[in-house]
């Protein structure tokens, strides 16, 4: 069970933290603010007004301190939802429980690191994808020698399926996705078995209960034979498609908030049908703003409830051989493996997100469910449908400016007592590397240790690989 949570400060986050673990939560789930995700330390002008608002901020390791404060790293997993910087993050994470003397072979946890998705659904990419795929083969590497148990990658369906994309488009955009990733891999003579095995996924889970659970089985069913037929994986464990899933923010409505709490606990049963390994399900009022503790702890309950009193969870494939599921599985694994083929007829994933012919799929199919949602095609209780205006909306919970203007003061007293020289060697070592084919991580997590920021690597690597520029599609 591992909500997703974080907002403001470090500090304000840490106390989300422990109160999530002090009601029963099982692993922590970060979400940073924009500026963290796209490499920008807080005090840049480009984070103006974005600083702390949908996640926490985090610049340095001072902030990562904070963050994880009195957390016991050691015997919790934590994953971090993060890409374009993943790298740099898990350096800060690693370096913040190196100084509490914890192995970094201890460390149980998961990055997100997925940017072919970035470019496709989300847009938190800084770098072109050529360079991010080197980045993220760079963590493949220097995770299976140095932090064992921690899962370099969280392919995720989940934003394709945020941005419009349907069942079938999301297991099959995404397994495209991880083909790329492992044939990268390969390509640099890296061990499928080895780092197979530390694949993870993420997937959506919406409203169309036996569609969803379908989806699951299948897309299992799928990566164990393209690992198998296409990369001659041998270790059942390279084989296996473990996920995490979410309940779909999507489907989340600011009117009749309440009405969020049946949807959730839908969603995330055909999750746990589907044999999803980890849940995060949404809070009641995700539509509106950040989640109130209430809300975050009716959401947690949830899946307390459906875990320890349904009984759901006790069978493993418990729809398995229903003559519906089955048959639904059958045609979603048919449907995803001719996108699959149409992506690879076209010259891969790279060549389909440079063009733009995946986004222009999702975009299509994202306006056909507008036009279903405006014509009635398709009911959503409470927006198109049995309509109630006089619904009371909860409070909010509001990041405000002060946070910002605390978070930059800190930091600039960081920066001041840094030796600045220290500083300076280690962006030129990274810039270095950057222009050659040494791994970035080990120049990472030395560079944080020694007080480099965020923000600082990030611009070091931007020198070298430039910006990617977006294909517009109509």
């Amino acid at each position: 069970m591992r909500q997703y949570a974080g907002f403001g400060s470090a500090k304000d986050s840490n106390e989300r933290y422990k109160m999530l673990l002090q009601k029963g939560q099982t692993g922590l789930s970060v979400a940073f603010d924009l500026p963290t995700q796209m490499g920008y330390d807080s005090d840049h002008i480009m984070s103006t007004g974005e600083v702390g608002k949908v996640g926490v901020a985090i610049s340095s390791i001072e902030d990562m301190e904070i963050l994880l404060n009195e957390l016991p790293l050691e015997k919790i997993s934590t994953s971090m939802t993060i890409n374009s910087t993943a790298g740099i993050l898990l350096s800060l994470y690693s370096a913040v429980a190196r100084r509490r003397g914890i192995a970094l072979k201890d460390l149980r946890g998961t990055i997100q690191n997925d940017l072919l998705k970035e470019y496709i659904a989300r847009g938190t990419y800084i770098y072109p994808p050529k360079h991010s795929l080197r980045v993220i083969t760079d963590i493949f590497s220097f995770c299976a020698k140095e932090v064992p148990q921690w899962n370099t990658i969280s392919i995720s369906g989940y934003h394709i399926r945020e941005a419009g994309a349907t069942a079938v488009q999301e297991l099959a955009f995404t397994l495209a996705n991880a083909i790329t990733y492992v044939q990268a891999a390969v390509d640099l003579g890296q061990n499928v078995d080895q780092f197979g095995s530390r694949l993870s996924f993420f997937f959506n889970v919406h409203n169309n209960f036996f569609e969803e659970v379908a989806k699951f089985r299948a897309a299992r069913r799928m990566w164990a034979n393209i690992m198998k037929t296409r990369f001659g994986a041998k270790d059942p464990k390279a084989l296996k498609l473990r996920f995490h899933s979410q309940t779909a923010g999507v489907t989340l409505t600011a009117q009749q908030p309440e009405n969020n709490i049946a949807r959730v606990t839908m969603q995330a049963l055909a999750s746990v049908l589907g044999g999803t390994q980890s849940l995060h399900t949404n809070s009641m009022d995700e539509a509106l703003g950040l989640p109130t503790e209430k809300a975050a702890t009716i959401a947690l309950r949830t899946q307390q409830i459906i875990a320890n009193e349904s009984g759901v969870a006790d069978v493993i494939d418990p729809l398995g051989g229903s003559y519906y599921v089955e048959s639904l599985t059958n045609e979603i694994e048919k449907r995803a493996y001719a996108y699959i083929e149409r992506i690879e007829t076209l010259g891969g994933v790279i060549k389909c997100i440079e063009s733009g012919w995946i986004q222009s799929e999702i975009q299509n199919s994202a306006y056909q469910y507008q036009k279903a949602v405006e014509s009635k095609e398709e009911i959503i209780v409470g927006v198109n449908q049995f309509v109630q205006a006089d619904f009371n909306a909860p409070d909010i919970l509001k990041v405000t400016e002060a946070v910002a203007r605390e978070q930059i003061a800190r930091l600039k007293k960081f920066k001041e007592k840094r030796d600045s020289a220290s500083v300076k060697s280690h962006l030129e070592k990274i810039q270095n590397a950057a222009g050659s084919k040494d791994n970035l991580m080990p120049l990472f997590l030395d560079a944080v240790d020694n007080n480099v920021t965020l923000g600082e690597i990030s611009d070091a690597l931007r020198k070298v690989f430039g910006l990617h520029k977006e294909t517009i599609t109509v």
